[in-house]
């Protein structure tokens, strides 16, 4: 069943999505192709609304946890506090299991890499120059919380929520297309911005459907897929409807199985290039707010870590934030005028670990719901596997710690704006009940911090995915061109 909520505040309603479950017992592996959503590992982060100084920050220290509605490029959706709850019939799943074996880890390792490194080569759409230039030009040289202003932006109300479903690597939702509307799953992305179907369940036409005869070709890194653009009618719940929303229809896709597409939630820039004779094509939260459906062109997304696969533990709040799911306030902080990363959900942060190493000053990186893992740049992660004594596992390709030095580990600190939010070592590793996902031994620790396979100082130092995500509430805020980040009751959590 899926659970929807729709409220009405100044007469805007403010929609949330809630991620259903989608996995299926004795479901086949699946080989996640393209970066969108791969959602692994499990961190426990902390946060701080003072700035930070390495020493005051301790693992166990009670802190405020702070969201700002962000407006970035990369794949968060938002999370809406609604009043009146509505019980509606969810659509039977279709098989996406979340197991994989060993070499799928190593598989989504390298995925999270080729991503990266098509972010940081500029090869993904980026949009219209003029747009982004404003853009920097309006941020340029701020760096504090708060957004433009300096100040901490309120989040505001939300009317419904769309459920999101943990698959294990990737976060998913259901999504109606047509009228009747036809069910699909999608991953969910706030790295890329078109929406398409058709890589597993066939589009089923209806009188909504209209083909615009244009050709649609988004590459992902790691998988790609090409088709045609239709626009239509797409349902993401019960009064969270868009017409006429441009999608595409894939007449072939590689690197997806189990799954029929994605929902594309990143910057509208980045459909630039991807469909003919159009520059670029509104993205659905682009679209949601023109037509007056929400009342903020942004999105609040709530994950959160947990021991069990299949879990629907995710909150998609479009036009909003959703304050159940997070405490304190939100830090807003500006897209970072450093490119690459400022063409996506950009920002400016350091990293510290422990009291004494810095990992990382004044870097862009992003945030990223389709990335997996924690990465850092190359010279980053030496530093930081150095401080841990970590190994390579040979099986997984992931970080490994005996028991002594898990005990020894010290947190990861991430000053953004002038918030320090605190990942402890219990969040920096993956949950061990479900080793068996990443293909793991029984009881081993496995870190969830990887090597981005580049250099510091090349405009994209780290990508914040969705390991670290489980963590924190983030907002995604076009209307502002900002990103958002507070705590959530399970930033502290040690279910790891």
């Amino acid at each position: 069943m899926l659970a929807t909520r729709i409220a009405h505040q100044a007469d805007m309603p403010c929609l949330l999505l809630r991620c259903g479950d989608f996995c299926a017992p004795g479901q086949p592996s699946l080989h996640l192709g393209p970066p969108p959503c791969y959602h692994l590992l499990r961190k426990h982060l902390h946060v701080t609304s003072s700035p930070r100084t390495s020493k005051t920050y301790k693992a166990n220290h009670p802190r405020q946890f702070q969201i700002n509605s962000p407006s970035s490029q990369i794949s968060l959706l938002p999370h809406i506090f609604a009043s009146n709850l509505r019980n509606v019939s969810r659509h039977s799943v279709r098989p996406f299991a979340s197991r994989i074996t060993a070499s799928h880890a190593k598989d989504i390792l390298a995925r999270d890499r080729a991503r990266a490194q098509k972010l940081l080569l500029g090869l993904h759409p980026h949009g219209p120059a003029a747009f982004r230039e404003a853009r920097r030009k309006r941020h340029h040289g701020h760096h504090g919380a708060g957004g433009p202003t300096g100040g901490e932006a309120e989040p505001s109300a939300g009317d419904a929520g769309v459920d999101v479903t943990d698959a294990g690597v990737t976060y998913t939702t259901s999504v109606g297309v047509g009228s009747p509307a036809t069910q699909y799953t999608l991953l969910i992305d706030t790295g890329s911005s078109n929406t398409w179907i058709g890589a597993d369940k066939k589009y089923v036409k209806t009188s909504t459907s209209k083909s615009t005869g244009k050709t649609v070709n988004v590459s992902y890194g790691s998988g790609s897929f090409s088709g045609t653009e239709y626009t239509d009618t797409v349902t993401l719940a019960p009064g969270l409807v868009i017409e006429s929303q441009s999608i595409g229809v894939a007449s072939s896709a590689q690197g997806f199985s189990g799954v029929d597409g994605i929902l594309g939630i990143g910057p509208v820039d980045l459909t630039q290039g991807t469909v003919s004779g159009t520059e670029s094509v509104p993205t659905v939260t682009d679209n949601l707010f023109a037509q007056g459906t929400i009342s903020e062109d942004s999105i609040g997304i709530f994950y959160e870590p947990t021991t069990t696969e299949g879990a629907t533990n995710g909150e998609l709040t479009f036009g909003g934030t959703d304050s159940t799911k997070y405490t304190g306030a939100i830090t807003s902080v500006p897209i970072t005028s450093t490119s690459p990363a400022s063409n996506y959900w950009g920002i400016d942060q350091d990293v510290s670990y422990g009291d004494s190493t810095s990992l990382l000053s004044g870097s862009a990186g992003i945030v990223d719901t389709g990335t997996t893992l924690l990465l850092i740049a190359t010279d980053a992660f030496q530093a930081y596997q150095k401080a841990t004594g970590a190994k390579e596992d040979q099986t997984t390709g992931l970080l490994t710690l005996t028991a002594s030095q898990f005990n020894k580990l010290q947190s990861l600190f991430f000053t953004i704006g002038e918030t320090t939010f605190e990942l402890t070592a219990n969040a920096q590793i993956w949950p061990r009940s479900l080793n068996s996902v990443i293909g793991g031994e029984e009881g081993k620790i496995y870190l969830v911090v990887s090597d981005l396979g580049s250099p510091s100082g090349q405009g994209l130092d780290f990508i914040n995915g969705f390991a670290f995500l489980q963590r924190f509430y983030s907002v995604f805020d076009t209307g502002n061109t900002q990103v958002g980040l507070a705590t959530t009751p399970f930033t502290d959590a040690t279910t790891n």
